[in-house]
């Protein structure tokens, strides 16, 4: 039995992107994010995703262009929907029904965002794709995914990250004396100014019974064991 009745996946942008090239999009990457949904709505395990836009618009590239800020958010909010709508196109690809809502209004290509309809859908067993931020500039998709999975009652928001195998006091990358932490709090967190996701939406979950599962998606099973009580990676929980 799953130890989770209802998720949020936080995915970037970069997961969907081909690495060592231009390309915003892998065939094969977006296939094997689909396979790693469908394992756990295999499991009747209520999933939401929200996926960044970096591979499609970044906030450096607004700077050296001259992008007014809000604006430049606004682009970014918009390549969040591009990656949603590809993602819903592989989860199509391997049997699994799923929907994209948005914050922004793009009534042609996805639905708008709103609590019981979304939490219609995941009690059918719909993967839910929220795309377009929050709506407003100077938020990032971290707070989204925090924001919504309040909103909608998930049990554990899952972060899956690319090479690193969960938190660490430092980047492991950079700093060879770097020490992983299992568990840590929220608080803790903050305190500690690990940048594991912005502060805005730590704070979202400080006072939530919400779990936060931080932990390498290079190995696609690791969806599965997360939801089947694997203690893979790191928990941030409340105090």
């Amino acid at each position: 039995m799953a130890k989770y009745h209802r998720i949020l996946v936080k995915l970037s942008g970069e997961a969907l992107a081909k690495k060592g090239c231009d390309e915003i999009f892998d065939a094969e990457n977006l296939n094997k994010v689909a396979l790693a949904l469908k394992s756990m709505a295999e499991e009747g395990v209520q999933i939401a995703v929200v996926v960044g836009g970096g591979n499609i618009w970044r906030g450096k590239l607004a700077e050296t262009i001259g992008v007014e800020r809000s604006t430049a958010d606004y682009m970014g909010m918009l390549g969040t929907i591009i990656n949603a709508l590809a993602l819903q196109s592989a989860l199509n690809q391997v049997g699994i029904d799923s929907r994209v809502m948005s914050a922004i209004e793009v009534k042609q290509v996805c639905e708008p965002y709103i609590k019981l309809r979304a939490i219609r859908h995941l009690e059918k067993g719909r993967v839910v794709i929220f795309g377009g931020g929050t709506g407003n500039p100077y938020f990032t998709t971290d707070t989204t995914a925090a924001l919504r999975a309040n909103d909608i009652g998930c049990d554990a928001i899952l972060m899956a990250k690319n090479g690193v195998d969960g938190v660490y006091t430092s980047d492991p990358r950079a700093d060879k004396n770097a020490k992983f932490i299992k568990n840590i709090s929220y608080k803790d967190m903050l305190d500690m100014n690990l940048k594991v996701m912005d502060r805005t939406a730590i704070s979202l979950c400080m006072d939530t019974n919400i779990e936060l599962r931080v932990f390498n998606m290079s190995d696609v099973t690791n969806f599965k064991k997360v939801i089947d009580g694997d203690s893979l990676g790191t928990t941030i929980r409340k105090e």
